[in-house]
């Protein structure tokens, strides 16, 4: 006869057996909580692959299209560049999202030419650590796998031959051979140098991929533009997780400037016509150990971008007078810093215009703050404190009292007393760098990080789409960082796009320029 197994609940007392489905309640509501984060995860998931899925299908509607409906001359080329690069894009998006091959175009896309015969070879060979098997014996090099890939060097167009030979045991019948490398565009003709080049010569020197094309040309290799397009667009999604790292860093910091720039965008959906978008530059106190600025592209200068950008940081922004940024600066912890240089540059204007005595005597108070700061620039942050105490508030106490003294004689909606305006009714932000060393006295740092976008307006005209517009600021931001680090861009790019298909990502921040060393042999 079997005896009825007791229950072990019973032998707990009161207390315990309470503490005990606490702990149950807890552990179900942990998994309840799970399970609910994991669905929604999986909604956002399901969510964005419906999303590029239609805008893929946009795309390529307008790619391959009747050429009745596109659009010729330098304009079109540059607009079939974007969108074969977002394409490019938004396939390597679905297929980090669905670990899945990536799908073919609707048309069959064309087999790869052989490269050259007469390009120069360069022979790679990658061969097993160890030419004996574990068996003992030697192995017996049985043939190779040769892969090609295009390399270039400004002017000179070569062939590197990745060599794989394969080694064979006679005794155990097995095969060894070193692994394919791993390459950021699988099956890619393009070297990580051409990429490389291809990205610095975009986005630094603002050389359109139908330029490239014929520089390529006279190099003895024809690229088509789409390929090129392609490139662009894989390289920017897997350049992507470098930049998020770069703006999480700059976040870090207590100072930064911020600034905006307005371009041309034109999107498909809408032929010729374009409207103004806006990249927003990002970067720490001029004063500051990161040396580094990032760009966020955004189709207006609604100040929501700026909000969104810059999230649950806090800390003291350093703007110019825009209305965008007057939100930011209202909310709890955010200090608005103003920008000297451009209260400056309201009475430059002035006397430029009119020969305003009035002027003349403004920028001579102003000129003397800037002198001090010639000579802080040098001191920390403590030391430059007490220089501007010393020496910079008596001047702009003097300035102050005098612009006041100035504005009670003018008549309003002169010119004169607009400028005097602008710096009396921003007075307070235009005057706390006095009194912290940390702080600049104006945004010409950042300015100056912008005037690469300024320059390459000549060359682009406009932003092909809004995938466009964002691919160019997150690959300028890495571009223009490895700048203020004194790096070569090119070198910086090809060995990150070397390295990264095995990078780990818990270690991204060491491919960010102000870490980034060059990878030993």
């Amino acid at each position: 006869m079997s005896l009825p197994l007791s229950d072990p609940l019973e032998n707990l007392d009161a207390d315990a057996l309470r503490a005990l489905l606490r702990e149950r309640e807890q552990v179900l509501a942990e998994k309840e909580a799970l399970i609910t984060r994991k669905e929604r995860l999986l909604n956002l998931k399901d969510t964005t692959i419906a999303q590029l899925t239609h805008e893929i299908a946009v795309l390529r509607r307008f790619r391959f299209g009747k050429k009745s409906e596109q659009i010729n001359g330098v304009q079109g080329s540059l607009l079939e560049e974007a969108v074969a690069a977002d394409i490019a894009a938004i396939e390597e998006e679905l297929h980090q999202l669905t670990d899945h091959p990536k799908k073919a175009a609707p048309r069959e896309q064309p087999k790869r030419q052989a490269l050259p015969p007469e390009l120069p070879r360069i022979e790679i060979h990658h061969e097993p650590e160890s030419s004996t098997c574990a068996c003992g014996c030697q192995l017996e090099r049985i043939g190779e796998d040769v892969a090609e890939k295009l390399d270039y060097i400004p002017g000179v167009a070569q062939v590197e031959r990745h060599i794989r030979g394969k080694w064979a045991c006679r005794q155990w019948e097995t095969l060894t051979q070193a692994p394919a490398p791993a390459h950021v565009i699988d099956k890619g003709l393009a070297s990580t140098g051409l990429l490389a080049h291809v990205l610095v010569a975009k986005y630094a020197d603002h050389l359109p991929l139908y330029r490239q094309q014929k520089i390529f040309e006279r190099a003895g290799v024809k690229i088509p533009v789409s390929t090129m397009a392609d490139w662009v667009g894989v390289c920017g999604v897997r350049l992507q997780p470098l930049v998020d790292a770069l703006r999480e860093t700059i976040l870090t910091h207590d100072v930064l400037h911020a600034d905006e720039t307005p371009i041309q965008i034109l999107r498909p959906d809408t032929g010729r016509k374009t409207h103004r978008a806006y990249i927003w530059a990002y970067a720490p106190g001029a004063f500051e150990s990161l040396k580094a600025v990032i760009y966020d592209f955004a189709p207006s200068r609604a100040g929501e971008h700026a909000r969104a950008f810059l999230g649950d940081w806090r800390g003291k922004l350093v703007v110019d007078d825009y209305g965008g940024y007057k939100k930011t600066v209202s909310q709890d912890g955010v200090t608005e810093i103003g920008c000297m240089a451009h209260a400056r540059r309201k009475f430059f204007e002035l006397h430029d215009a009119h020969q305003s005595q009035l002027a003349a005597q403004a920028l001579d108070y102003i000129g003397e703050l800037y002198a001090i700061e010639r000579e802080a620039k040098a001191l920390d942050a403590t030391e430059r404190w007490r220089l501007r105490q010393e020496r910079a508030k008596p001047i702009a106490d003097r300035l102050h009292a005098w612009m006041l003294a100035q504005r009670s004689r003018v008549p309003d909606g002169s010119g004169t007393a607009k400028a005097l305006d602008y710096s009396l009714k921003r007075w307070v932000a235009l005057t706390r760098y006095l009194d912290d060393g940390a702080v600049p006295i104006d945004n010409n740092y950042l300015e100056n990080r912008i005037r690469p976008i300024a320059q390459g307006r000549r060359s682009w005209l406009f932003a092909g789409s809004l995938r466009a517009g964002r691919r160019a600021a997150a690959v300028m931001s890495l571009i223009q960082s490895a700048n203020l680090n004194g790096l070569d861009p090119h070198a910086y790019l090809k060995d990150v796009l070397t390295r990264l298909p095995t990078h780990p990502n818990s270690r991204i921040e060491e491919l960010l320029p102000h870490n980034w060393q060059p990878a030993t042999a």
